[in-house]
Formats: C-alpha cells, structure tokens, sequence
C-alpha cells in the first residue's frame, strides 16, 4: 500500500491496516511526500500488522515533481520485488500503469482536476496537462478503481474513465479514538489551512461577528511553497497531536468547515463521532455522506456562513439535535465496514487473474 504523509491519506491509511488486521491482511506501507513526523511513527510502531517503507519523493501534485515520480516507481518495483505481495494498494494517483504483475486497486481520495473545478470554478490550466494524462493512463490500468463517495467516483469517471472496475468505499474512523465531553461554547475546525478547498480563511473573516470565539487547529505552512498563512479574528492552535484533536473535538459544541471542496472528509467524521453539531460546505459529496445531520452553507457566501452558525448558538435545542443527528450518521462510517468492504474487494482481486496490458 501507497500513503503520503501530508495530508488524511495517511490517517486512513492507518485506520484501514488497524481494521484489517481482523481479516489476517499483512499491510507493507510506502511512504512518499515528506519524512514522517515523530507522532507518525510512533502511530505505526504501535500497529502490528504493519511494516512502512519510508521515502521523501515529492507527490504528483506538487511542484516539478516528475523526476521524483519516476524514482519514486522505481523504488516501489524494488520493494514489490522485496516484499512479494498479493495486491497493489495505491493511495496515489501518479504509479498505476507500473508493471506490476499483481491486482492493483487505486483509491481516488481527491485529484487536481476535480479540485480545480470545485475551487476556482474552471478547468485546470494546460500546465497540468502531464499531471491529468499520467493519472488518466494509471486509473484506467488498474484493475479496480475506488472513491470515498459516489459524488468523488461519478468525477473521476468523468475526467479520467473509463475504468476497468469502479466501487465505492466510505471512508472509516474507529469510535474508540472519539469521546463525548461536556460541551463548552466554542465554534471549532480543523484541516490544513494552506489549502483553498478547505475555505478555512472564511470561517476566520465571519470569527468577529460571533458571539462565541472560533478555534482552529491544522497545519499552516504550505508543504510546497514553504508559505505561512496568517488567520484573523480566530484562536490558532497550530499542529495538534491526535489525543488533543480528540480533546478538543469532545468539548466542541459545533464543527465548522465550510469546505468548497471535501470529497469525503475525515476531520467531519471525527467531529460528528464527537458529538458535535456540524456546518459544512454544501457538496455533493458532503450532502451524499451527512444527509439531514449537518447544516450546509455556500462555501462562496461569508453572510450564511455567519448566519448560520449564528443561528445555532442562539439555539440549544437545535444544537443538540443536530449533534445527534451527526452521532447517529457517523455509526454508518466506521473503520470495521470500511475494512469489511476493501476485504471483500481484495478477495475478489486475488482471486481474478490480473488483467494484461
């Protein structure tokens, strides 16, 4: 399995190889994109089913990363040669037409592409013209292709298909990382605030105006351009350890992340696992997963941003009821069905002969 360790790619990829260990499923982890952090491998020490790889090769989504791309395959057809496993897992988008010999499954957690459109609200520029052909070429050698949610698979399709196989698989996280805590008067987020899609800035400009301070807590320095963006009105946490992500979600009484683009959303989850009422940016994939148990804004309209979030404060009943929508909601997005579910589409691959190119 492929993981990057810069964004939730890597969390999920921990929660998977955790709940996989059920299934008796041995998990070889290559890592790209950055050094893992002291927490990180602490976090995979602990994981018996998992042994990692570690390298530093820059992602297909950052700057001139080409050069890194093809080291990085290579290297990853050494490991494959070392490890000699069943399946392919890949978690990237940029080593699915690798001559593998083995079933692939590749998992479209988000692309460029989508994220562009969602984000700037028009077609990603000819520079990303390489970025979009690699990825096209390794998605339709795969021989099954995953997304997080129907609305992610529907895209993919679109930019990239057509694909060999498709399903869908919800993302999971374990209850037992999430606990219940008396709910205070605060308005929490959290992500990284270096990227647009997760419009994070817009809940910092609407902070003033309410009547309850807003926390946010997340990674502020670009991974590429080394940038630092500063945040207005707001209480800046920086970096959070897990167990303090968990505190604090367990004392929020509402989650915002009014997201312009979020094709599934691990940090919503962890929210609404922590009973928290949430107000997310209206998507099609946001509304597929959370139903009637989130508040939905336009991520393009500071005023119902404020609104809204206003609206809830001022209201205690509503509140609570929304927090237990979320709670409710959030038992359908667990790490055991996330796993059941790859288990059976492992199952199925290993099974079937890999397709020839």
């Amino acid at each position: 399995m492929t993981a990057d360790t810069v964004g939730s790619v890597w969390t999920y990829a921990l929660e998977l190889t955790r709940a996989m260990a059920q299934h008796g499923t041995e998990v070889a982890l290559a890592t790209m994109g950055a050094p893992m952090n002291e927490e990180q491998r602490e976090e995979a020490a602990q994981i018996g089913n998992l042994t990692v790889y570690e390298s530093e090769y820059k992602l297909e989504w950052m700057d001139n990363p080409w050069e890194d791309v093809e080291q990085a395959g290579e290297w990853l057809l050494k490991l494959r040669d070392e490890v000699q496993p069943d399946l392919i897992h890949l978690n990237g988008l940029a080593h699915g037409s690798l001559d593998w010999g083995k079933p692939v499954l590749m998992v479209v957690h988000s692309c460029v592409l989508s994220w562009w459109r969602a984000v700037k609200n028009e077609e990603a520029p000819k520079a990303w013209k390489r970025y979009s052909d690699m990825v096209r070429q390794g998605l339709q050698a795969a021989d099954v292709v995953v997304a997080p949610t129907q609305a992610m698979m529907h895209q993919a399709e679109e930019l990239y298909g057509p694909f060999n196989q498709s399903a869908v698989v919800y993302n999971g996280r374990g209850q037992h990382h999430f606990q219940f805590g008396r709910k205070e008067p605060f308005v929490f987020s959290l992500g990284r605030v270096w990227d647009e899609a997760k419009n994070i800035s817009m809940l910092a400009h609407i902070a003033s105006d309410l009547r309850w301070p807003v926390y946010i807590a997340g990674e502020g320095r670009h991974p590429a351009t080394g940038e630092i963006v500063e945040l207005e009105n707001v209480h800046f946490l920086g970096q959070l350890t897990n167990e303090e992500v968990s505190d604090w979600l367990s004392r929020a009484s509402i989650y915002a992340l009014p997201a312009k683009y979020e094709p599934f959303g691990l940090t919503v989850l962890e929210a609404a696992m922590s009973g928290c009422a949430l107000v997310v940016g209206k998507t099609e994939s946001q509304a597929e997963v959370w139903g009637n148990a989130a508040r939905y804004v336009d991520p393009r309209s500071a005023d119902e941003l404020r609104d809204t979030i206003s609206k809830l404060i001022d209201d205690e009943f509503g509140r609570n009821i929304m927090a237990c929508r979320a709670v409710k909601r959030s038992h359908g997005f667990t790490a055991d069905q996330m796993a059941q579910d790859y288990s059976h589409l492992y199952g199925q691959l290993i099974k079937a002969p890999a397709t020839v190119y």
